[in-house]
């Protein structure tokens, strides 16, 4: 059972200046404890290794300073005298926005030379006051307000401004067209992730998919918990079977069993008949199965195997987002459970050996379905995700 009932959902997406290998904005999260949230995201001046560096190197001295309790006010002035301001444009060499959440309830955002980061409370643009103060000469912008549930903020380098500047656009589309289009797209049931995907994705369209600009969007918001739970495999030992069946049933949220044997126990335990369905709505992924009191029911590794694919590039540039989002096979429904829907997740793990796949020719062991799972645990991990697995 969740015990405690919100979390602090945050991620990025990035899409480098056109040419470059290396992204010139930087983003840091970080949970210094459970009731505490960071987020810090830095543009370097210009693009390529240099601003790469400067970015890094502010997102890096913030984080740093902060995980060390630091007060956040402190962290500003110090970054704000460090910066040296570049003489000929007039601009400070990296600029930062930080966000603090603590307590799940207290918000404190701290925005230096990036665009104003905004705040959607029930999908509509909500304003909040800001101040104005001066630390070494530099202008930093505070505000302050209490989190709501599904809450979202929004921050964003200024590529995001500048997205379509001489492709799509004369000028770009400024604040108030960033704004509307946030405002827009938004759905309580997109995650964090989502959501800076398709603003970033907007961006890159109006860039004509040559960004002339760094193009980052960081999103952070208030969401409700949501279990899912994973079983594949049956347990080593079959005397195992119905404790492994009877802890995974026992768990709230979202039920998924995957392979064609984990399948057939199931059916058995819960007396309810396995309904098999013939069409390749992708053709590479096996059909989906029903089982009444299972929420889905798939093939084991080969669809496994597909979602830890998509994993990987959530991680990276998300490019596959747009597939798995939209499609009814079953590694991208399990790829809509487990990325967009769970915020925590169990993984029940049977270790039996499948005599059916021990043949040279398929390739496919024990041994492979819990790398697989280690991977794809590791990588919900790095998306914020709180994962328990456990192995029978």
């Amino acid at each position: 059972m969740i015990t405690n009932r919100y979390v602090v959902e945050i991620a990025s997406l990035s899409r480098n200046h056109v040419g470059e290998e290396l992204c010139g904005d930087n983003v840091q999260i970080l949970s210094p404890d459970e009731k505490t949230s960071i987020l810090v995201l830095a543009d370097g001046l210009g693009s390529g290794v240099k601003a790469n560096i400067l970015s890094t190197l502010t997102s890096e001295m913030l984080a740093t300073m902060m995980s060390n309790n630091v007060p956040i006010e402190e962290c500003v002035q110090t970054i704000a005298m460090t910066l040296p301001v570049c003489k000929v444009r007039g601009v400070a060499y990296s600029t930062f926005s930080i966000v603090k959440v603590s307590d799940f309830k207290n918000v404190e955002i701290y925005n230096y030379d990036n665009p104003t980061p905004i705040i959607l409370r029930e999908g509509k643009i909500f304003p909040i006051w800001w101040e104005t103060s001066l630390i070494e000469g530099k202008k930093i912008e505070k505000a302050k307000f209490e989190f709501r549930p599904y809450d979202t903020i929004v921050l964003m380098s200024d590529g995001v401004m500048h997205a379509g500047i001489g492709e799509t656009l004369n000028f770009g589309w400024g604040m108030d067209e960033v704004k509307s289009f946030v405002s827009t797209l938004y759905d309580k049931s997109y995650s964090s992730k989502a959501l800076a995907t398709m603003l970033v994705d907007h961006c890159d369209e109006l860039y004509a998919r040559k960004p002339g600009d760094d193009t980052t969007a960081a999103v952070l918001r208030l969401r409700e918990r949501k279990q899912v739970s994973l079983m594949i495999g049956p347990a080593s030992n079959r005397e195992d079977d119905n404790m492994m069946l009877s802890l995974f049933f026992a768990k709230d949220g979202v039920h998924i069993v995957s392979g064609g044997t984990t399948s057939s126990i199931v059916s058995r335990y819960l007396n309810k008949p396995l309904d098999y369905a013939l069409d390749y709505l992708d053709k590479e992924i096996p059909p989906i199965a029903k089982i009444e009191g299972v929420d889905l029911v798939t093939e084991g590794v080969v669809t496994i195997n597909r979602v830890l694919e998509y994993a990987k590039d959530v991680l990276d540039k998300n490019e596959k987002y747009f597939y798995w989002s939209f499609h009814e096979d079953g590694a991208s429904r399990i790829a809509r459970y487990l990325f967009e829907d769970a915020t925590d997740i169990d993984f029940y793990v049977g270790c039996a050996i499948n005599p059916a796949h021990q043949s040279e020719d398929m390739h496919i062991n024990i041994k492979i379905k819990m790398r697989l799972i280690e991977e794809l645990a590791k990588c919900l991990e790095k998306m914020g995700k709180k994962i328990k697995v456990s192995y029978f």
